[in-house]
């Protein structure tokens, strides 16, 4: 497996193991629980996401028969969706504690980057093959 196939499948892991501490420290804690979105992030942008990136990373290009379009495009995404995430998990937390949005939209929008770079990449690496040269006429 590629290396950026490798982080994106540790980091959902590891994700996946804070979720499920997150929800279980919000089964103990009751009905209102402020931190919800941040449980409810870690599951589908940290656990799911993550590990469809890394999955498609490793599969798409082979599927397709062309090598991936940009190593530099998925390096910039893995790190943009990692600090998109736990800064969007600090805006949820600076928004019950103190209120107001802007660490909440600063962060979002740098995970929303970093999905059009895994969109970008996966388009320009589906691209159909070149039609084979046609069969010289007897």
């Amino acid at each position: 497996m590629s290396g950026i196939t490798v982080w994106f499948i540790r980091f959902a892991i590891i994700y996946f193991l804070l979720s499920v501490l997150l929800g279980l420290h919000m089964s103990a804690a009751g009905p209102v629980y402020p931190w919800m979105p941040i449980h409810v992030h870690l599951n589908l942008l940290g656990w799911m996401s993550m590990m469809i990136y890394g999955v498609a990373y490793h599969i798409l290009p082979r599927f397709s028969g062309r090598p991936l379009f940009s190593d530099r495009l998925a390096y910039a995404q893995i790190w943009l969706a990692n600090i998109g995430l736990v800064g969007m998990a600090a805006g949820w937390v600076a928004q019950s504690e103190v209120g107001g949005n802007t660490v909440l939209v600063a962060f979002s929008l740098v995970e929303a980057l970093s999905i059009v770079f895994f969109a970008v990449n996966m388009l320009m690496t589906i691209k159909p093959a070149p039609a084979p040269p046609a069969a010289a006429k007897k």
